[in-house]
């Protein structure tokens, strides 16, 4: 899911070591992340996003094409309001997300009323079912599609 964290650190010639230095967390923590032993928290994959200027869809393998997005703050209330907005669109309640996403209503519930800032494995499983930018879903930007792949 993540095998773009690599290519990308490596065209910027720096080290895990760099990387983990940017994030302010560990080298294990990011080599974790790297390997896809561990889920990059959305927090630490936003921030990369922002200082590489790649967007989350490439990142997270939605598509191949990298379309870079204005550097942004993470926002959870628009994280929480773009999550209702499209569960509500496509006519779904929480518990029929919930089953979706594989979580439970009251982590929707949470996700969406700004309480939790939503996992990153959900976010994505919430992206590919929709069919939906993360990139949009985070604030990144306003285009809801996805870029196709090549």
């Amino acid at each position: 899911m993540f095998n773009n964290l690599k290519k990308i650190r490596e065209d910027h010639e720096l080290s895990q070591r760099d990387i983990a230095k940017i994030l302010k967390i560990s080298k294990s923590s990011y080599n974790y992340f790297e390997t896809g032993e561990h889920i990059i928290p959305l927090k630490h994959l936003f921030n990369f996003c922002n200082i590489f200027h790649v967007s989350m869809d490439y990142v997270c393998g939605l598509t191949d094409i990298n379309v870079p997005n204005q550097k942004c703050k993470l926002d959870m209330k628009v994280i929480s309001f773009r999550l209702k907005k499209t569960r509500l669109k496509n006519q779904l309640t929480q518990m029929e997300l919930a089953k979706i996403i594989n979580t439970s209503q009251s982590n929707i519930s949470s996700y969406e009323n700004g309480k939790t800032l939503i996992l990153t494995a959900f976010i994505y499983s919430f992206a590919k079912h929709f069919n939906i930018s993360l990139d949009y879903l985070a604030g990144r930007c306003n285009n809801t599609n996805i870029v196709k792949k090549k």
